[in-house]
């Protein structure tokens, strides 16, 4: 009996912790509590983030000081709440890792590092009031959290994806930038130290000149005055000018992509060339508590919506599933073909040869995939060792342009 009710309160921990989970996860607002909760976390932010700038007037500052320190004391105090919540369910962030591994790699990511930031340095004077002024200086990671607001747009998703996707041009760019200056301020020293020795007295003393130029900014504090250091000027200048549009046209091109992709996703899933199959998941099904991007799917199949309660999330990869999730799987169409990948629900009959058999031991053919199985409601993954019975619904995927039917097995 005691077992039993110890069963029963773990249980329940894990739901209230599920529910925090929830409230805490940006995009989930199936509940009226989360999204209170996102607005209350948002306007703390904002709103600390107003007083630390008008906290810089003296005037203001005079006159409102103590309502600006208790504005940051209220506020600091609710990310500290926040970044509690988000240890204690980081085992629903990371569902694949242990309790502490999945606390330990939150702590290590860089939101986490972000929202431990925003209020430590805050608290970090009491027990350390030597280093009052580099704590506060911590604070404007603060301004950070800003990004996770990015997460609610996907307009500002859309330049998140850009920079991720075109890094490798982008470090590139910045690395012939560094080059480039790092040779012009050695140039500009070779010619011009003679004549200002004490503007250019060694070759990185030449760096924020040649940062300056490269970058078109020209404050005019140093120059060059020999004949041959004007010439090397405007050579660089004209360098500089083709540097810097190159992670201009990086970025660029790479919205130009983004948005064709994001147009032709439109196009395809408004016309007839994809085919959707719902599942219901139950609360015991395996895919709930996993996220999408751990699904296993094969490439060609991907999870085009989520309804949750009365509410359509966004299928990302990390937004995992929860019990009486409705999820939409299509199959996308063959590249340099029309016709749709096939896709098809068999019900076993009495009579299916499919029956009291496992799954690892099917005569499939090796184009064919068993994406779920769905008995008596549940939604099951097709593991190697699930015995298929009578009854059952196995949504089968084939990359062939011709799938057999239910009648064609029995």
């Amino acid at each position: 009996m005691s077992d039993q009710k110890n069963r029963v309160e773990k249980k329940k921990n894990v739901n209230i912790r599920q529910r925090i989970y929830r409230m805490v996860s940006v995009n989930v607002v199936d509940e009226k509590a989360n999204q209170i909760y996102d607005v209350a976390s948002t306007g703390a932010l904002i709103l600390n983030l107003a007083v630390t700038f008008m906290g810089t007037y003296e005037e203001l500052s005079a006159k409102y000081g103590g309502l600006f320190s208790v504005i940051e004391a209220v506020t600091v105090f609710i990310f500290l709440v926040d970044y509690v919540l988000r240890l204690i369910t980081a085992k629903f962030q990371y569902p694949r890792l242990s309790e502490g591994r999945a606390v330990f790699k939150y702590v290590i990511s860089f939101t986490g590092i972000v929202d431990l930031l925003s209020f430590l340095p805050y608290y970090m004077p009491v027990f350390f009031p030597a280093g009052a002024a580099v704590f506060r200086i911590f604070r404007v990671a603060r301004i950070l959290r800003l990004f996770r607001i990015n997460s609610h747009y996907d307009s500002l998703n859309v330049i998140t994806e850009v920079i991720v996707s075109k890094k490798q041009q982008l470090l590139s760019s910045v690395f012939i930038i560094i080059t480039l200056m790092l040779g012009s301020s050695l140039c500009m020293y070779s010619v011009e130290h003679e004549a200002q020795p004490l503007v250019f007295r060694n070759a990185f003393s030449g760096i924020w000149w040649s940062a300056s130029t490269l970058l078109t900014v020209g404050y005019g504090d140093i120059y060059p005055v020999t004949s041959m250091g004007k010439l090397l000027g405007i050579i660089i200048s004209f360098l500089g000018v083709g540097m810097v549009a190159i992670p201009t046209g990086i970025i660029s091109a790479g919205f130009v992509e983004q948005y064709s992709h994001l147009k032709k996703l439109g196009e395809s899933l408004a016309g007839e060339d994809v085919q959707f199959v719902r599942i219901s998941l139950g609360k015991k099904d395996k895919w709930v508590g996993c996220a999408i991007k751990d699904l296993g799917l094969p490439k060609d199949i991907s999870v085009s919506m989520v309804q949750r309660d009365q509410e359509i999330l966004i299928p990302r990869g990390d937004l995992v599933l929860a019990g009486g999730d409705e999820v939409v799987i299509g199959a996308q169409t063959v590249k340099g073909n029309k016709k749709p990948l096939n896709m098809k629900e068999i019900v076993l009959t009495s009579q299916h040869p499919w029956n009291d058999t496992a799954i690892r031991d099917l005569d499939i053919s090796r184009q064919t995939f068993i994406v779920t199985v769905k008995r008596r409601g549940r939604t099951m993954l097709p593991e190697g060792g699930l015995v298929l019975t009578e009854g059952d619904k196995v949504l089968l995927y084939s990359k062939k342009h011709t799938m057999m039917t239910s009648e064609d097995y029995v």
